[in-house]
């Protein structure tokens, strides 16, 4: 199996706590050689992480993660992303970049199946296990590895069977994945919203609509055609 480094982060400025909003939850979804995904949703960890959790919460709210993409991949270990370099660059810059900022650690959470870390530099440049400040990563197996170095601030409730398939992907020699997987749109929800999404997904998926989303539903086509069908009613 192969072995896993602590993972790489920047920025060296700590932030202090910041005020959480309401929404119980954040809906990734995410896209793969113009493929929708099944929306993944992540719980937070507010009362573990609160300075985390927040933090991630204005970020997705800004919109920061749009268009980031998966930029390492540790078969059948973890996926991590968050990356703003990973917009437009590809090689062995990719990890290093952030919002410019760290956070403070908040190493409370064990590493469990499905849960969310943030990324951060190895100790021996940072002694004080401070996280970088967008980086993330999702745990596709038991990591005990990790446990009491990375900050936990959340775990996937939805999805995590999507997040497994992008850990199998084929990669370069910085674990990038060959195929691009991106982050089309992310946004903190209430769980009762989070829910509706994910069942109207699965509804487009099974009409065939889920490469289309809206514009599909409005002109009734999906994945089989790329236009309407002149001949329809």
């Amino acid at each position: 199996m192969k072995a896993l480094p602590l993972l790489i982060a920047s920025g060296l400025v700590a932030v202090a706590a910041l005020p959480c909003g309401a929404a119980d939850v954040v809906l990734v979804e995410f896209e793969r050689n113009a493929q929708r995904k099944q929306p993944v949703v992540i719980e937070l960890f507010e009362q573990d992480a609160p300075r985390h959790v927040a933090n991630f919460k204005r970020l997705v709210g800004r919109g920061f993660y749009q268009g980031i993409a998966v930029h390492r991949v540790v078969s059948g270990s973890l996926v991590q992303l968050g990356d703003p370099l990973s917009r437009k660059r590809k090689g062995a810059d990719l990890g290093t970049g952030g919002p410019g900022y760290t956070l403070a650690p908040e190493i409370f959470r064990k590493h469990e199946s499905g849960v969310v870390g943030m990324a951060r530099l190895g100790d021996a440049l940072n002694p004080a296990r401070v996280s970088n400040g967008s980086q993330f990563y999702v745990a596709l197996r038991a990591l005990p590895e990790l446990d009491g170095k990375q900050t936990v601030f959340g775990r996937v409730r939805e999805g995590l069977d999507v997040l497994k398939e992008v850990g199998e992907s084929a990669t370069d020699t910085n674990d990038a994945p060959l195929q691009r997987v991106v982050v089309r749109r992310a946004r903190v929800v209430r769980e009762e919203e989070a829910a509706a999404r994910i069942e109207e997904w699965k509804r487009d998926a099974a009409g065939g609509k889920g490469r289309w989303g809206w514009l599909g539903r409005v002109l009734g086509f999906g994945r089989g055609q790329t236009k309407p069908d002149k001949n329809a009613p």
